[in-house]
């Protein structure tokens, strides 16, 4: 409970293997300042990029998390409907993940946890990370968006007047924020 005794939100952050996981650790970053509740999993392509693409160590992600699991954890708690969580968000989220869950195919604990969110008609957001696009993958998010999720494409938006990459980054993060109701 918060302050006012309202419940405090959970919300998981998948990482998978597209570039931009720096979307995904600011995200766990303005979470926890918020004093929301994070349950993290980390697709193994991700984690390389992590190494490749940021300054984080692993560590460093995972310590922003209040919860880790591995990603072939299927017996983890966010594995299943009982379990309370107010959204998910994949950020970045690859053309394989999306592939994945549009096709209900629960390969690790990342899309078992994206599909529980959907069955249980909760908030997905996925930030699919693929430029250009082709029908296939215009496909996949459309049969996504059909399942429920919401597609949002970290598109630089430039009337805020952005003069760094953090500028470009908040930016999504903040969209990523109204859309789980968690406005700052």
């Amino acid at each position: 409970m918060d302050s006012q005794g309202d419940p405090l939100k959970r919300i998981i952050v998948g990482i998978s293997g597209a570039s931009g996981a720096i979307y995904g650790i600011r995200l766990l970053e303005v979470l926890r300042d918020l004093g929301v509740e994070t349950h993290l999993v980390i697709t193994d392509p991700a984690k390389r990029i992590i190494q490749t693409e940021t300054t984080f160590s692993l560590q460093e992600v995972i310590d922003l998390s209040d919860h880790y699991y591995h990603v072939d954890d299927v017996g983890a708690p966010i594995a299943s409907g009982t379990f309370p969580v107010d959204g998910m968000v994949v950020a970045p989220c690859s053309i394989k993940t999306l592939s994945a869950i549009a096709h209900c195919y629960a390969t690790n604990l990342l899309v078992r946890a994206a599909d529980v969110t959907l069955k249980e008609r909760r908030k997905l957001l996925l930030l699919v990370r693929e430029s250009p696009l082709h029908k296939g993958h215009l496909d996949l998010m459309l049969k996504a968006t059909e399942l429920g999720a919401i597609i949002v494409p970290p598109v630089v938006s430039f009337y805020n007047h952005p003069k760094t990459l953090d500028d470009v980054i908040d930016d999504v993060i903040r969209r990523i924020l109204r859309l789980l109701g968690l406005d700052q």
